[in-house]
């Protein structure tokens, strides 16, 4: 078996770039491995399988199950489980592909469910 390769979250995104900020990173609940920081949400305003969900356009940590097509609420999708690297519990997902010129926003974005992380520095 490898080493596993733990990236450390920076802050990014925002106003005025990542210098001088608070580190407000969110972690997984299992395992406490870093993945995302709040400077990366783009929206709270999501639903996952066990609840609210946040939009990030940035996350690490993290490895990606395979492609599927899937019916969510705002239509149909191309998307990708995302799993932790440290103790593979399933995150949330990737957006591949949006059929709907509306959610093309979304390809590219990471959705992390609220209920499998734990929130530090704030």
């Amino acid at each position: 078996m490898g080493r596993l390769y733990i990236e450390t979250v920076q802050n990014s995104g925002g106003e005025g770039g990542g210098e001088g900020r608070v580190r407000k990173i969110f972690k997984c609940k299992w395992c406490k491995v870093e993945f995302a920081s709040y400077y990366d949400i783009l929206s709270k305003d999501f639903q996952g399988r066990f609840g609210r969900a946040y939009l990030f356009r940035n996350v690490v940590n993290i490895s990606l199950g395979p492609s599927e097509e899937r019916l969510l609420v705002s239509g149909w999708h191309t998307v990708c489980d995302i799993y932790c690297t440290s103790c593979q519990q399933i995150l949330g997902w990737k957006y591949e592909k949006a059929y709907e010129e509306s959610q093309k926003y979304k390809e590219g974005m990471y959705i992390l469910e609220k209920e499998r992380m734990l929130k530090e520095g704030w």
